[in-house]
C-alpha cells in the first residue's frame, strides 16, 4: 500500500468535501472560490469533483462530493479522477470513517497491469488520522488477490496455477497444505471433481489447507474453482463463454478472504477447500445422462454438463461437512439465475440459520458489499429427483435456477452448525468508483466482517 497510502507531508494537497445541500454554506465559508465554482458549474452532485486553483494558477485544493453507496466508496473514485500527486483529506474523521476512506482509496487505485502497462498511476493519499492501517492493508490485499486471480486469463490461470497461488499464499501464513490432483482424486474419493475436470489436458485438483489452533472454532471455506467453463458437451454460445475465465471467482474470493482472516489472526481453526478444474470437451468428457458418483455416496444423473460447478462443490462440501464445522461457507459463480433475480450488485445468500443470515446481510450493508438473503425453498427439492440416480444436477424446467442449485448443494451439508452458500457475481461488468471493470471480490468483505465479529481476532 506504500504507493497508494503514504505518510503526510506539509505539501499534500487538501481535499475538502461537501454535498449539494451543503455547497452554499461551504462557499460562504470559502468566498475566494465562489467565482470558480460558478464558472465551472460545479453543483456537488454525488461523486463530482473540481480542482480549485491558487493565485499562482497551480492546484491549491480539491472540492469533492462523496459518492453514494456506502462509506467505503465515498472517495473511491478520486485516485484515478485526480491528477497524479499527493493529497490529504481535510477535516476530522472518526476511526470507522477514516478506515473506510483509506480502504476505498486503496481499492480505487487498483489496476490489473500484468499484460498491459497502466497509462497512469493513482493519486496518493496521506493516511487519514485514526485509520486502522492494518485493517485497510489486509482487506485491500485480500481484494487485490481475488481481483488478480479472476482477471488472469485461463491460459495462465488453469487448475494447477490456481492451486499453486492458493498454496503459496497459505504456506506464507504457516498453514498446512495438501494438494490432490489427477487420478489421485479417484483414489481419495473425489469422483465428481474428477468427472468434471477429466476432459481437460490440465488435470483437476483439490487444494486443502488448514490454519490456526486446533482448539478454536472450526470455520471452513469452500470456493468453486472452474478455471474455464466451455459448458462441456452442452457447449455454451460464444457470448456466454466470453467471460468464463471468471468462473473460478468463488475460489478467488475464498482465497482473498482466507488471506485477510489469517492476516488478522482470527480466533478460528480455518480450513479452505478449493476444487479446481477446467470444464472442457474431449473424448472422455462427461455426457448428458451419464450418472456419476459423489464423495457422499449419492449418485447424480447429468441433466446438463454446463451445471458443473455444483458437482465439484458437492465433493468438497461433503469433505468439509464431515468435520461438522461451526461455520461452513461456500462461494461460487454458480448460476445466471441469481443475476437475473438480483442483478450484479447484490450477492444471493442462502442460509437456514436466521441469526447468521440477518447478521451476514447487516455486515454486508455496513461494508458496502451487499448480500441478499434468498430462500432454500424445500418444496422445490423434488424437482431434482433423478430418474435413474439419487439426484439430477438440474431441474427439468427453467424456473428458480439459483434456488435449485442451493437445494442441490444442501444435500451434501448435514452436520455443519451453520452453512451459508453465496451465489456471486465475482466481477464488475462496468466500472464504478473503487470497483474497476473486471474481477471483483464480491461478498469477501461482508464475510470477513461477519467472521471477525463472530469469533474475534488475536
Amino acid at each position: 500500500m506504500q504507493d497508494i497510502l503514504v505518510e503526510a507531508t506539509p505539501d499534500d494537497i487538501p481535499i475538502s468535501t461537501t454535498t449539494k445541500a451543503a455547497l452554499t454554506s461551504w462557499l460562504d465559508a470559502n468566498p475566494a472560490h465562489r467565482a470558480w465554482i460558478s464558472a465551472t458549474k460545479f453543483t456537488a452532485d454525488a461523486g463530482a469533483v473540481t480542482l480549485l486553483p491558487g493565485e499562482d494558477g497551480g492546484l491549491r485544493r480539491v472540492l469533492a462530493a462523496p459518492n453514494d453507496g456506502g462509506d467505503v466508496w465515498a472517495f473511491a473514485g478520486l485516485p484515478m479522477a485526480l491528477p497524479e500527486g499527493r493529497y490529504r483529506l481535510d477535516g476530522a474523521f472518526g476511526a470507522a470513517a477514516a478506515t473506510n476512506a483509506a480502504l476505498g482509496w486503496a481499492l480505487g487505485a487498483y489496476a490489473f497491469s500484468r499484460y498491459k502497462k497502466a497509462k497512469r498511476g493513482p493519486a496518493r493519499l496521506a493516511w487519514p488520522e485514526n485509520a486502522d492501517r492494518d485493517e485497510v492493508c489486509r482487506l485491500a490485499r485480500g481484494v487485490f488477490l481475488a481481483r488478480d486471480l479472476i482477471n488472469t486469463p485461463a491460459e495462465d490461470m488453469g487448475p494447477e496455477q490456481l492451486v499453486e497461488a492458493g498454496a503459496q499464499m497459505a504456506r506464507g501464513h504457516g498453514a498446512e497444505v495438501r494438494v490432490t490432483s489427477g487420478d489421485a482424486l479417484l483414489k481419495e474419493n473425489y469422483p465428481a471433481i474428477h468427472a468434471v475436470g477429466r476432459a481437460s489436458t490440465r488435470a483437476p485438483a483439490l487444494l486443502d489447507f488448514r490454519w490456526g489452533e486446533n482448539s478454536a472454532p472450526r470455520v471452513t471455506l469452500v470456493g468453486k474453482g472452474v478455471c474455464f467453463d466451455t459448458g462441456g458437451l452442452d457447449i455454451k454460445a460464444a457470448d456466454g463463454m466470453l467471460e468464463m475465465k471468471k468462473d473460478m471467482g468463488g475460489a478467488a474470493v475464498v482465497l482473498g478472504l482466507a488471506q485477510a482472516l489469517m492476516d488478522a489472526k482470527a480466533r478460528i481453526r480455518l480450513r479452505v477447500l478449493i476444487p479446481a478444474v477446467e470444464n472442457s470437451i474431449s473424448g472422455n468428457a462427461m455426457r448428458p445422462r451419464d450418472i456419476i458418483k459423489t464423495r457422499a455416496g449419492l449418485t447424480v444423473e447429468i441433466g446438463n454438463t454446463d451445471a458443473e460447478g455444483r458437482l465439484i462443490l458437492c465433493d468438497a462440501l461433503s469433505e468439509a461437512d464431515s468435520e461438522a464445522p461451526d461455520l461452513l461457507i461456500d462461494c461460487a459463480t454458480l448460476t445466471g439465475a441469481a443475476r437475473v433475480a438480483l442483478g450484479v450488485d447484490l450477492q444471493a445468500t442462502y442460509c437456514d440459520d436466521d441469526e447468521a443470515a440477518v447478521a451476514l446481510c447487516k455486515f454486508g450493508a455496513l461494508a458496502g458489499d451487499p448480500l441478499w438473503r434468498m430462500p432454500i425453498w424445500r418444496p422445490y427439492r423434488k424437482l431434482i429427483d433423478g430418474k435413474c440416480a439419487d439426484l439430477n444436477n438440474v431441474a427439468s424446467g427453467p424456473m428458480a435456477g439459483s434456488i435449485i442449485a442451493a437445494l442441490f448443494l444442501a444435500e451434501f451439508v448435514k452436520s455443519a452448525k451453520t452453512w451459508a452458500h453465496l451465489d456471486i457475481m465475482a466481477s464488475n461488468p462496468a466500472a464504478k468508483p473503487g470497483r474497476p471493470e473486471g474481477g471483483e471480490a464480491t461478498g469477501m468483505r461482508a464475510l470477513y466482517a461477519y467472521i471477525v465479529s463472530r469469533y474475534g481476532v488475536s
